[in-house]
């Protein structure tokens, strides 16, 4: 999910400051817009971590299409649903079959099930925290609107061989106390399940869609139906995983097979997960349209008679894709940004991480009014987002886009436990994010690039970070964060921020071997962090705890500044002139924060002369001194500008002349800076 959800023109105001920002650092210090490159290894070598834990082979470079193929993953759930829209209504009527296979190895007689629409209602677990600390996008103190109201009811519950146990439904509150909360239920069995045996459940539910909230819902004919079946727990680690619905998390499931039956009427354009392998008409004016699809954790689907489906295709090493992007009305100028965008991403995707296996992509582009629709994953579909107005120079929709699709390997794929690891696929994924959009359009200029104006998404996702850096550690629950703000700030910014900073320390090319290695080995088997920063070790080979523990498992501050420079003759108490030709130059290096990181100074001298210095920045504080014929001019730490988690980019640098340039610079980069933006609320007005 990308944390985008604020309106538009809050996005291109944050833009506007993003590129001010970048205009200071151009004005301040020059060298530090340079483009960023993959940093020799400095750290010492350590010795070599234990392997990462067993897992699967990695499955070979063959396209998955429907659900009789040869299985890519574990098949522990077998979903088969039938499912009528009412439009008028904003309801779903629906039946589930669902089929569970008992890989636990011990004998199950209790079942969890998530309800998620229930969420979106004014005593659960998850609006309480909305109104306590907001959640993407939405401000935290906002009343109760009943447009956002959403349920599921199950109507019926059986199980084949054991009869109906409706009555024995149990709501459950695995992560609060919260009485009112409804979105985990549980059921004890008559009898067992035995290991290895199968379970089928007979299911019968009914939907109450909100105004389209959280990625769900309708808005006026368009419906995005999202979380929206009774869903079983995970068995994970020896023990039931089921967390209820809150405010930060999203989801968590097994793999399967899903073949979906979706009734709507006859005029309305559907998309969903996996491929459509039929359509029928009915006498009541509906059509049935079916999906099926294999090898993945989660099914949605979309539908509204307005939709402009365009068809295009991509081959990679697995194969065909076929292209499905489902335009709304007044978004037509985005089409060929929205495929540029995701090919580019499938391309970067397969040559860097590993072959995508679905024979099927589908993007849907939500309607004006339904923006809290857009940037949301689902295996083989995503939702995207842009408006009539946006510039072609602001890269918001291609973002968006290269975002969702790289869930379908982090998210889809990888499949961690998002309620506990959120940055083991949102983090990552962001990561993966800025490299895509620097490879597609530009390091320096991936984010925005307009009339001049540019800013990178690596820039963007720093400062994000760096709003609420020391709040919270990468491994906190979701749910348990500070605020959505923090939760945001952490979980997306940070976790890019390090490894980018990362990156810096092992080598560009090692960091893309390790995360092709951690892809193509934990694919379709929920690995947990230990086993990526293991797979980082393993391929850097060298333990890299002393950065994890304070980058991953802390909250430390990395901040280092040069905090003098001098230049003074050896026998400065001789008369100038005197005193020979000889300097004691010293530069003082202050560590600032509690972030421990080895770091490269450089040190020029007016002879043009220039001295590399390391440190491994453990003490407080280092002096360099140097006696030399040429006087120091200026001191710059990490020159090369690898350190994307420094905290303040401007005390990094000093120099013993007054920049008169760069301030000339800077101003007449502020005005038309002024007067762009002044035209700018002209003509959005």
């Amino acid at each position: 999910m990308r944390r985008s959800s604020r309106s538009y023109p809050m996005r291109f105001r944050y833009f506007i400051s993003l590129a001010s920002m970048a205009l200071v650092a151009a004005a301040a210090a020059p060298s530090l817009t340079a483009k960023r490159q993959a940093r020799p290894e400095t750290a010492k070598p350590a010795p070599k971590a234990a392997e990462p834990s067993q897992a699967p082979s990695p499955p070979p470079a063959q396209s998955i299409s429907g659900p009789l193929t040869r299985p890519f993953s574990v098949r522990v759930v077998a979903y088969e649903i039938n499912a009528k829209l009412d439009p008028k209504k904003k309801t779903i009527d629906a039946t589930e079959t669902l089929r569970y296979h008992n890989l636990t190895g011990q004998p199950l007689d209790t079942f969890p099930f998530h309800l998620y629409l229930n969420a979106f209602q004014p005593q659960s677990t998850f609006m309480t925290e909305v109104h306590q600390m907001g959640t993407r996008g939405t401000d935290s103190g906002s009343g109760w609107n009943p447009a956002h109201y959403g349920a599921i009811t199950v109507k019926s519950f059986a199980i084949e061989g054991m009869g109906d146990i409706t009555s024995q439904i149990q709501f459950i509150h695995p992560d609060d106390q919260n009485v009112n909360d409804r979105t985990v239920f549980q059921v004890k069995l008559p009898k067992p399940v035995a290991p290895n045996d199968w379970v089928t459940f007979q299911i019968a539910f009914h939907d109450q869609l909100p105004e389209v909230m959280e990625r769900t819902g309708y808005k006026r004919d368009f419906f995005m139906v999202g979380q929206w079946f009774p869903k079983v727990g995970v068995w994970w680690h020896g023990a039931w995983n089921c967390h209820q619905f809150h405010a930060n998390t999203e989801f968590f499931a097994d793999f399967g097979t899903y073949d979906v039956h979706i009734t709507v009427p006859v005029n309305y354009i559907t998309g969903a997960v996996g491929d459509k392998v039929s359509t029928t008409r009915n006498p009541d004016g509906t059509k049935t349209v079916t999906y099926q699809a294999a090898d993945i954790h989660d099914f949605s689907w979309t539908a509204s008679p307005r939709f402009h489906d365009v068809e295009d295709s991509w081959t990679g090493s697995a194969g065909l894709v076929h292209i499905h992007l489902l335009m709304s009305p007044g978004h037509e100028s985005t089409t060929n940004r929205y495929l540029h965008a995701l090919k580019g991403a499938l391309s970067y995707f397969d040559k860097t991480y590993g072959p995508y296996p679905y024979d099927t992509i589908t993007v849907v582009d939500p309607p004006n009014g339904a923006l809290d629709a857009g940037g949301m994953e689902y295996p083989t579909l995503i939702t995207a987002g842009t408006s009539w107005w946006m510039p072609k120079g602001v890269l918001e929709p291609e973002v968006v886009v290269v975002h969702e699709f790289g869930h379908q390997y982090w998210y889809g794929m990888v499949a961690t436990n998002e309620f506990e690891d959120a940055w083991l696929d949102e983090g990552i994924n962001t990561y993966s994010e800025v490299k895509v959009m620097d490879a597609l359009y530009g390091p320096g200029r991936s984010a925005l690039n307009i009339h001049g104006l540019t800013a990178s998404d690596g820039e963007e996702q720093r400062l994000s970070y760096l709003s609420l850096p020391d709040t919270d550690p990468l491994t906190r629950f979701a749910w348990q964060y500070m605020n959505s703000q923090a939760y945001g700030a952490v979980t997306y910014g940070k976790t890019a921020t390090m490894l980018l900073t990362l990156e810096g320390v092992i080598g560009e090319q090692t960091m893309q071997r390790a995360m092709r290695t951690y892809f193509l080995r934990y694919r379709f088997s929920h690995p947990t962090g230990a086993d990526f920063l293991n797979t980082l070790n393993e391929v850097a080979g060298q333990n890299l705890s002393w950065y994890f523990d304070q980058a991953v498992s802390g909250t430390n501050i990395l901040d280092y500044e040069v905090l003098s420079i001098r230049s003074s003759g050896v026998k400065w108490w001789e008369p100038r002139g005197k005193g020979g030709t000889l300097y004691d130059d010293t530069v003082l290096i202050h560590r600032k924060g509690d972030f421990v990181f080895p770091i490269q100074v450089r040190v020029r001298f007016d002879d043009g002369k220039i001295v590399n210095a390391q440190w491994d920045g453990r003490d407080r504080w280092i002096r360099f001194s140097y006696v030399r014929p040429d006087q120091v001019i200026s001191a710059e730490i990490d020159p090369e500008h690898k350190i994307w988690l420094d905290r303040n980019f401007f005390n990094n640098s000093r120099t013993t002349d007054f920049q008169g340039l760069a301030v000339g610079k800077l101003a007449v980069y502020y005005q038309i800076l002024d007067q762009w933006a002044a035209q700018l609320v002209a003509w959005l007005s």
